[in-house]
């Protein structure tokens, strides 16, 4: 039995199609070959149904119950079907110890204490009087390289412009 166990996990192991009698594949490639080669077959793959316990496993239609109840599969779901309700009263959640960090910004109080002119790129931004630099220019530092400057129009007609 261990050693069935050690062949069924072998990366390298050759498996039939059961979709093309002549294809052997690695059952590293399995999965990626059934559904390649269910969609080459689709006369094949009608005739075939999937295990719900592992869908490597393709069984002619007619006897899919009888292997439903002796999949070796099915008794690995079985059992952890098993251990969750077993462990379903012993489950305690944890309580968090996550707490909120303290916060000094009120954005409501920045929104009322905003100067009233809106920003406009290319423009100087004067500081309002409540500040007491209101006589400063606060200008828009250019990134650009010297000699450079930002367009004056946009390149393209807005559709809505009509220019004739």
């Amino acid at each position: 039995m261990e050693e069935t166990y050690i062949d069924s996990l072998d990366p390298e192991k050759l498996l039939q199609c059961p979709y093309d009698k002549n294809h052997q594949i690695r059952a590293c490639r399995f999965p990626y070959h059934l559904i390649k080669c269910r969609k080459n077959h689709p006369d094949v793959a009608n005739k075939l149904a999937t295990c719900p316990f592992n869908a490597r496993h393709q069984v002619p239609r007619a006897e899919i119950s009888h292997h439903i109840s002796s999949c070796d599969d099915k008794s690995c779901i079985e059992q952890d079907v098993v251990n969750q309700t077993r462990n379903l009263g012993q489950e305690t959640v944890a309580e968090s110890t996550w707490r909120c960090p303290p916060c000094d910004e009120d954005w409501d109080k920045d929104l009322w204490e905003q100067t009233s002119t809106p920003f406009v790129w290319g423009t100087a931004n004067y500081c309002g009087n409540n500040s007491s630099a209101s006589n400063i220019v606060m200008e828009h530092k250019s990134n650009l390289a010297s000699g450079m400057r930002v367009p004056k129009s946009l390149p393209y007609v807005l559709p809505w412009k009509n220019s004739k």
